[in-house]
């Protein structure tokens, strides 16, 4: 899992949506490397659900800002990852990128 994250306010399609929802966006990049497309579909799902419970969990409320971006490429072996594996990878990422 690698774990990428950008400071300041984007524009394009849906920036403007970030502001109402609040919170810190999050892309996901699933390449053909992980699997077929049934293999890139599941790791994505489980990617979505572990985004939103780390952005939830009170320990990065407060240092996950709305004007953060946070993408998260999965590498091939995401697809053999549980997603217990998954959100713990994810989580140490964050850690180290945010001090």
């Amino acid at each position: 899992m690698v774990v990428y994250l950008y400071q300041g306010q984007f524009e394009g399609a849906g920036a403007g949506s970030v502001a109402t929802v609040g919170g810190p966006r999050v892309g996901l990049v699933v390449s053909k490397a992980v699997g077929n497309a049934v293999a890139r579909h599941a790791v994505s799902r489980r990617l979505r659900h572990t985004a939103g419970r780390i952005i939830a969990d009170a320990g990065f409320r407060d240092v996950l800002r709305s004007d953060l971006s946070v993408v998260l490429r999965a590498l091939p072996a995401s697809a053999d990852a549980t997603s217990e594996e998954l959100e713990r990878d994810v989580r140490h990422a964050l850690r180290r990128l945010l001090g």
